[in-house]
């Protein structure tokens, strides 16, 4: 029976790709690089650092990636602070809460910082919900490395086989295959060109992953 949830937050619980996407392409014309919308695109799941070393070696760029991760997460700053557009994914907030309701634990367990992950939650309250934060950016490898939902799942305190993921990224997906945990793929409006295949369930409204729905899944 279902005991823990595993949330990805880009894209699954709070709809900040259009700020990454600006503050990325910002960082872009700092550095003077030309990135296909196809690149861009395999990108998503991966931590900042990691992003910005696959730059520096694709381009030959004479500086260091944390420079890039530097000035990306400058203008990812003001954004989310002076963007309005900022909001949690549609239905996302009542999921949350059916789970909290009916005694499930919680995980965060995203790529972005923990200065991004702790801005999200504050802007919208969600602490109260999850008994662990994680973040990609502190550890060893990045999805769609595994390490991180193994993580997760041991900060939930409870089996692999008793926990699910919720992700809507190629590099996610993979990340909780290899991890062996059950995998929800969200395919999103924002989630573009991803692979759900190993996902071992995919959906594009959260009313179709409440509680009652999946308690007996995994």
């Amino acid at each position: 029976m279902l005991k823990a949830v595993l949330f990805d937050m880009d894209g699954v619980i709070v709809d900040t790709e259009p700020l990454h996407h600006k503050a990325y392409y910002n960082m872009f014309t700092d550095f003077n690089i030309e990135v296909s919308a196809s690149m861009y695109q395999s990108f998503t799941g991966q931590s900042t650092l990691n992003i910005c070393k696959i730059l520096c070696d694709h381009f030959n760029l004479k500086t260091h990636p944390n420079n890039l991760v530097e000035r990306k997460r400058f203008h990812f700053k003001d954004l989310f602070f002076n963007d309005s557009s900022l909001s949690l994914v549609d239905g996302v907030l009542d999921l949350i809460k059916d789970y909290y309701r009916n005694g499930v634990t919680l995980v965060l367990a995203s790529s972005a910082s923990m200065t991004t992950i702790n801005n999200v939650f504050t802007r919208f309250d969600l602490d109260q919900y999850f008994v662990a934060k994680l973040s990609g950016a502190d550890l060893k490898a990045s999805k769609p490395h595994p390490e991180i939902f193994i993580n997760a799942a041991k900060a939930s305190g409870f089996n692999n086989n008793e926990c699910l993921v919720i992700e809507d990224s190629t590099n996610g997906i993979r990340a909780a295959y290899d991890a062996g945990i059950y995998c929800i793929g969200y395919d999103s409006l924002n989630s573009k060109n991803q692979d759900y295949t190993l996902a071992n369930k995919v959906i594009s409204d959260f009313n179709d992953i409440h509680f009652e729905i999946v308690k007996n899944w995994v």
